[in-house]
Order: C-alpha cells, then sequence, then structure tokens
C-alpha cells in the first residue's frame, strides 16, 4: 500500500483516538502536505518534535491496526463487494443461474468478517 494512502486509510479508522494536538500535526503532514518546517513553526515546536510525532502517530495508527484489522476487513469486503458486482454483470448478461450461487458464497462470507 503506497505510503500516503496507507496514512490516510488508518488515519481514517482511528484518527480520533490520537490527541488533539496529534491531529492536527499529522493532518498538516498528510493532508495538507506541509513541510516539517512549516509545522514546527506554526506548533511552536523543533522539526525534530514534528518529526518525532509524526513516527509515534504512524505508529500509535498501525498498533491499532495490528489489534483490530479494521482497515484489512475493510478492503477485504470492498474487493468482495466488487466480484459481487462483477458476478451481477456477468448474471444480467448471460443469464447462467450457477452465478448467483457465488454471489451468495461471497455475501455469506462477507458477514462473516
Amino acid at each position: 500500500m503506497e505510503s500516503i494512502v496507507k496514512q490516510s486509510l488508518l488515519y481514517d479508522f482511528y484518527g480520533e483516538l490520537l490527541t488533539e494536538h496529534q491531529r492536527a500535526v499529522y493532518e498538516d503532514v498528510v493532508f495538507n502536505d506541509l513541510s516539517l518546517a512549516e509545522i514546527a513553526e506554526e506548533q511552536g515546536i523543533s522539526r525534530q518534535g514534528v518529526h518525532d510525532l509524526i513516527k509515534r502517530c504512524d505508529k500509535i495508527l498501525s498498533g491499532y491496526e495490528e489489534k483490530l484489522h479494521l482497515v484489512r476487513k475493510f478492503q477485504e469486503t470492498r474487493r468482495m463487494v466488487e466480484e459481487i458486482q462483477k458476478r451481477t454483470r456477468q448474471f444480467q448478461e448471460t443469464g447462467d443461474g450457477s452465478l448467483i450461487a457465488q454471489i451468495e458464497q461471497i455475501s455469506s462470507d462477507i458477514l462473516e468478517l
């Protein structure tokens, strides 16, 4: 997973668990694409402090994912829904009844996640 995409997904799922200060700095780096120097000046801390805070936030967010697996489950569910959509289009085009059983199996798998 590309670094920015990974950081964005982790933040979307677990960002509310960071402190307000951590969220503000993390958002400036990941979403606002500000430099460490810009954030340091804005927050009144050193560039090294910003760097350390970002690394700490990455570690915290990754730790939540290691325990809860919400991002992994989301991505797996998304992949399975795309597969259902594909099979549904195939069914509409061909009328192949065996596709319905496949769709039912995939949807059951989603419910078990």
